[in-house]
């Protein structure tokens, strides 16, 4: 959907949710494609924090592969442990997964 303004057009933001059973962990992940980029939030129910560690680089290190992926602007919020690497591997790979299934939302 898109808006024009002065001339100017502007895409709405759009927003697309998906729920995953992962290692026995049901982590869900919430989507909003912006103009020119998209902000990717994954969570396990009750984890959530508002104000990331600044020593915890998944959420960079993600946004920057996905950005290559994508080849727009991404920000994630990751809000799961970080020391369960398998946990990590399998949700980017869900994410990868998604990303193939609806490339229109992100």
């Amino acid at each position: 959907m898109t808006e024009t303004q002065n001339g100017a057009v502007f895409e709405a933001i759009t927003v697309h949710n998906f729920s995953e059973k992962i290692l026995e962990q049901v982590i869900h992940f919430h989507v909003m494609k912006l103009s020119g980029g998209f902000f990717l939030w994954d969570s396990m129910p009750l984890s959530s924090l508002i104000m990331g560690d600044p020593s915890n680089t998944a959420s960079n290190s993600l946004a920057q592969r996905l950005a290559k992926k994508t080849k727009k602007q991404v920000f994630v919020s990751y809000s799961l442990p970080t020391t369960d690497s398998n946990l990590s591997l399998s949700v980017e790979n869900r994410i990868k997964k998604e990303l193939e299934l609806h490339p229109e939302h992100f």
